[in-house]
């Protein structure tokens, strides 16, 4: 069948021109094979990057039809079934383009130095000082080694820190790539920096508080990993450690979950004035919901009652042994590290 590959093609500071490719493919072809056929049969000055061809090395990161992926693992006939394009409809066509949230070079190609940095930012290697053991050798349990399992198939791809919608808004913030390698050193049984860590991922919205929750990370990765699973499990470790007056995004994390513990979901009314003006502490946080309340009450979108919600003791109880179970992980965790 015939195919149209619209392919956005550009160099380092110029507008993207989209390119039209027809071939003659196969189902079962992968969208590498057929970069790789308009190269050497169409266009040899298309430029994209490749070398495994077995979705191992994680070098053929693009965007196919405005979702990151692997061109190696891609192939025409999921591609268009996911547009759900019949393939013996009229020429169907798959566009590809670059990954975001990074410059490009050319073409496909992108500039992933910010993508290093970020990486190098949260020491994603063991720390020598806990090396240093009378052992010849660190060992682990089986069951300490299985936790590093899920990050350690991290193959450094790009597709999620490409669709990270919270870097696109926010230069700071190091990206899920990191801070999944960055849960792999808090939960590795070798390393000794696990305090100083957290307190490095806790800053800011650089750190884990950067993330938005808005899980194309998850989405796109084609391992398996989860970052943002992983950024919850380092959010809970220094929520173990940490009282709501320590920062903002402590005291959110913390009132969101005794308000519904409360009533089964969120009473506005405290909400703001317990996180932003942190149980009237905050004068300057108190002053700055005044705009937003007059707001709120004028448009009347400010209760003036709560009633709790149907099954809140369920809730509750839910929530609770929740809370036990991640105490019990965590002790355990830190018994690991001791």
């Amino acid at each position: 069948m015939q195919v149209n590959f619209k392919i956005f093609r550009q160099t380092q500071n110029t507008s993207p021109l989209l390119q039209t490719y027809r071939l003659d493919v196969k189902e079962g072809n992968t969208i590498l094979e057929c970069l790789n056929r308009i190269k050497w049969e169409i266009d040899g000055s298309l430029a994209f990057r490749k070398n495994c061809r077995n979705t191992i090395c994680g070098s053929c990161a693009m965007r196919i039809n405005g979702r990151s992926a692997l061109a190696c693992k891609e192939n025409v006939g999921n591609e268009l079934a996911k547009l759900s394009i019949h393939p013996r409809s009229e020429t169907p066509e798959i566009t590809i383009t670059p990954m975001g949230n990074m410059p490009v070079i050319k073409d496909l190609v992108v500039d992933m130095q910010s993508f290093w940095d970020n990486l190098e930012a949260v020491e994603p290697y063991v720390s020598t000082a806990a090396r240093m053991v009378p052992e010849r050798e660190f060992l682990q349990t089986p069951e300490e080694r299985s936790r590093l399992n899920q990050t350690g198939n991290c193959i450094m791809c790009g597709a999620c820190y490409s669709e990270c919608n919270a870097r696109e808004v926010n230069p700071d913030f190091v990206g899920p790539h990191a801070l999944a390698k960055a849960q792999r050193m808090v939960a590795d049984s070798r390393d000794g920096l696990t305090e100083i860590r957290l307190e490095n991922y806790h800053q800011g919205t650089q750190g884990v508080w950067g993330c938005t929750r808005c899980y194309m990370c998850n989405a796109v990765c084609p391992m398996e990993v989860a970052p943002m699973d992983q950024i919850g499990k380092i959010k809970q470790e220094i929520l173990a450690r940490k009282d709501d007056q320590e920062t903002r995004q402590i005291r959110h994390r913390k009132v969101l979950i005794n308000l519904v513990k409360q009533g089964g979901w969120i009473d506005e009314r405290k909400f703001g004035l317990q996180v932003v003006g942190n149980y009237f502490r905050d004068l300057k946080g108190l002053l700055s919901l005044g705009p937003l309340g007059l707001r709120m009450l004028v448009r009347g979108k400010l209760p003036l009652g709560f009633e709790p919600s149907a099954g809140v003791f369920q809730v509750r109880s839910l929530i609770e042994s929740v809370q036990k179970l991640e105490s019990g992980s965590s002790g355990e965790e830190t018994k690991s590290h001791s």
